[in-house]
Parts: structure tokens; sequence; C-alpha cells
């Protein structure tokens, strides 16, 4: 009997022994669970690497880390992502962004026509669900989850083509007040897209996780996402290694977009002052808003930025010059400090601790009680939102993670744990909150 365990002993000795030699000296396998951030304004793709427990957020051929959200249809081709937003102001009936705002959504006709106005696309009512009405040879609709298994799709091919393996399986995050409706037509859109989805996770809990707070000891955890077009604020309870959402807010009208609009606008007014015409050209128009989102980009790191930028303003009107030709073009210089952009905007960034303050109240939590503030989103880099954020709460939120890439960290380590990766992590696990509603401000 002795001899059978020692035996016994040895196997399992030597099968340790082979693993652990196998992790040091053998490539570790391809990940074959990607995760999926599917946002409102940008999209991430990211994979756990076993082995290494590394986590990378996968570039596209331009080595870009997130694609636009938006789908592009013409005579010849769809169009995906940055492709899509080259023809935004050149083919704005058939570019559709925003598509996330819709999906799985149920709305009354009205609604739908409100909604309608805001974009330059045809938003029309198919039984109650929102579609979008297109015209390129003929005239023909398409759903929010078609929209959404387009960039999908895209990011799928992104990691195949960076992995060299074939992806069927994913995990994918959506916004926590999603219910299961909107979850279901979100999986829907992963199985148009030939994906299986192992798991869907909550943004919030995704970002957390990203930030390591899922083996770390901390009670309350105050998420703020301020992305391109919407802002979503959430209260953790962290019980053990389990979240529960206490309460959430937002604003689905505010975001990184409207910050870009307003020094738009400043921009026009000084083309008009200057030269006596507003810019009425799409292409100057969408030259000028390229470089004013570069310059807000830009003033995250410096206290000002020079705009400079030919315009076409004359050409539209038919007049030519005395040879014959085309009129030239101006040139707009300007410089964008920092504290004007703040001065553009700060009626808007007020705007943001309403929602915080509603999670609080809701939440039944002090803001001294909140332990960690974690921030999400691109428009979060902005220096004067983290101040406002810091002084409301007296003290510093974790930035410690890219905020661009906090829900895509999280759902690539939600992933490679549904993979089985190794070296294993503590899963994070939501507690469903059936009861619980996002208030929204606009």
């Amino acid at each position: 009997m002795s001899g059978e365990i020692t035996m016994i002993g040895s196997v399992i000795l030597a099968l340790l022994l082979a693993g652990y030699l196998g992790q040091q000296y053998l490539p570790p396998p391809r990940p074959k669970v990607i995760g999926l951030d599917l946002g409102t304004t940008f999209c991430s793709v990211g994979v756990f690497h076993p082995g290494s427990g590394e986590v990378e957020v996968i570039a596209d051929e331009e080595g870009r880390l997130s694609i636009p959200s938006a789908v592009s249809f013409t005579t010849t081709a769809v169009l995906v992502g940055h492709e899509a937003v080259n023809l935004a102001d050149s083919n704005p009936q058939n570019t559709v962004y925003d598509a996330k705002r819709f999906i799985g959504k149920t709305f009354e006709p009205e609604v739908l026509e409100q909604e309608s106005a805001r974009y330059p696309f045809k938003v029309i009512n198919n039984k109650g669900s929102a579609e979008f009405l297109l015209f390129t040879n003929h005239s023909f609709s398409v759903s929010p989850e078609f929209i959404g298994s387009r960039l999908l799709l895209k990011m799928r091919k992104m990691a195949e083509r960076h992995l060299g393996v074939p992806i069927q399986k994913a995990v994918i995050s959506v916004p926590a007040e999603f219910d299961e409706r909107q979850r279901n037509y979100t999986i829907r859109a992963a199985d148009l897209a030939g994906l299986e989805v192992l798991r869907v996770i909550n943004e919030p809990t995704a970002a957390a996780m990203a930030y390591g707070l899922h083996k770390v000891d901390v009670l309350n955890v105050m998420v703020v996402d301020l992305g391109g077009g919407t802002l979503d604020v959430s209260l953790l309870n962290k019980q053990g290694g389990m979240f529960l959402t206490r309460a959430m807010a937002g604003n689905n009208k505010l975001g990184g977009q409207d910050f870009s609009q307003r020094l738009l606008q400043y921009t026009m007014e000084r083309v008009r002052q200057e030269f006596g015409v507003a810019p009425t050209l799409k292409e100057d128009i969408h030259r000028l808003r390229q470089v004013v989102e570069a310059a807000k980009l830009n003033l995250t790191v410096q206290p000002s930025v020079t705009i400079k930028i030919p315009l076409h303003l004359y050409e539209d009107n038919g007049s030519e010059s005395p040879d014959g030709t085309a009129p030239a073009p101006v040139v707009l210089e300007a410089v964008v400090t920092r504290k004007l952009f703040e001065q553009l905007n700060e009626d808007l960034f007020q705007k943001i601790l309403t929602p915080i303050e509603t999670v609080l109240a809701e939440g039944h939590l002090d803001k001294q009680d909140v332990d960690v503030i974690v921030l999400v989103g691109g428009s979060t880099r902005i220096p004067r939102i983290r101040k406002l954020i810091s002084e409301y709460f007296g003290k510093e939120p974790n930035t410690s993670v890219d905020p661009d890439m906090a829900v895509v960290t999280g759902v690539a380590i939600q992933a490679g744990i549904m993979g089985g990766s190794w070296p294993l992590q503590v899963s994070a696990i939501e507690i469903p909150n059936r009861h619980l509603h996002k208030t929204n401000f606009s």
C-alpha cells in the first residue's frame, strides 16, 4: 500500500515539475477568448496573455488602440471605425453612430422622432424598436444590433490578425443600467459577428477590475465614466469578492463631443470675425472639427495650443480670381489656451457633480465614506474635471490606469478567467440588483 502511495506521489510530483518546466520554457498558448468594450463613442478589444498574466489592448493596422463606434454605408461597401468617420461629413445620411443608445430599447413613436432630429441619419420606428433608414442604391433599414455586429466583427478580425488564431469566444461589457433585453440584444450583435459570449460584465465592475480592486480590501467604490457622448456614475459596494451596484446616475447627453462642440463654435466665430464669413463648406467644417478635436486632446497636457488651418471660405460663392482660377484659401491661425477651453465649458463641467451627488444620496452614503474614486473614459483626462472631482471628495481620484482602456482591460481580465488562463485571477462576481434604476439628467 505504501508503495502505491509513493508511486502516486511521484507521478503528481512529475506532473507538477512538467507543468513548471512547461511554463518556464515552452511558449504559452495563444489566448482564444477576447474582451470587448462596445462603447457608445469608441470600441476596444483586449486579451489576457497566459503565462505572463499581462493584458494587451489590441491595436488596428495603424496602431490605434480604439476604433470609433461608427459604420458608414456606400453604394459599394460598408465601412467601419475610422474609415466610417472619414465619411461622416460627405455621407452623413448613411453614417450611423451612437447605435448603443438604441440597442434593445423600446420607444414611443414621438420619442424616436425627437431622437431622430438629433442626428443627420434617419431613425425610424419598427414596432417600438429603433432602426436606421439608409439611402444608397435603394432605401433600406438596419437595426442597432447590426451596427454593433459590424463593430464587433471589425474587432474580432483585429484580434485574429494580431494573435494568428481564429477567435470564436468573447466576454463583453455593457452599462450597469442595461436591462435583460438590452443585454440579450448585445449578445445578438455578437452572435451576428460570429462570436459566442461567455459572459456579460458591467462596465463599472470591469473598470474596478482594471484597477485591481477585486483583489484589495476596499468597501465603497465610485466609478465616474465620462466618455465621448455620455456620463455614467456608479457606486459599487464590494462584499468579499463580489460587487453590488448600490446606485447609478448619469447624463446621456454630456461628454467629450459636447466639449469639442463648444470649442468648434468658438473657432467658427473667430473665422467669421476675422474673414467676414462663417465656414459653410463641408470640407472646411470637417477640417475645423479635426483640428479642434486635436487641440482639445493637446490641452490636457499643454497650457496652450496653436490652431493653423487653411480654409476655402469663398469657393462656394462662384467667385474667381482675374485669371479664372478658384480663390486662394485663407489661413486661420489662433492660439487656444487651456483657460479659454475651461471657460467655454465650465457650465458643462459643473453638470458632472449632479449625478455624483444623486448616487451618494440614493446609496445613503457620505462622500467621505467613498474609499476609492476611479476614472473611466477619455474625457476624465481633462485637468479641470479631475480637479473638480478631487475638490468635491477631498481626495485625489485613482488615475493609475489609462481611463480610455480601463473597461477593456477589466473585460480582458475576465476573458482570461473564462478561458482558464494561467496565472489564475480572482474573478469579479456581480450581485444582481434588479430593483435598481439609473437616474438620468440632461
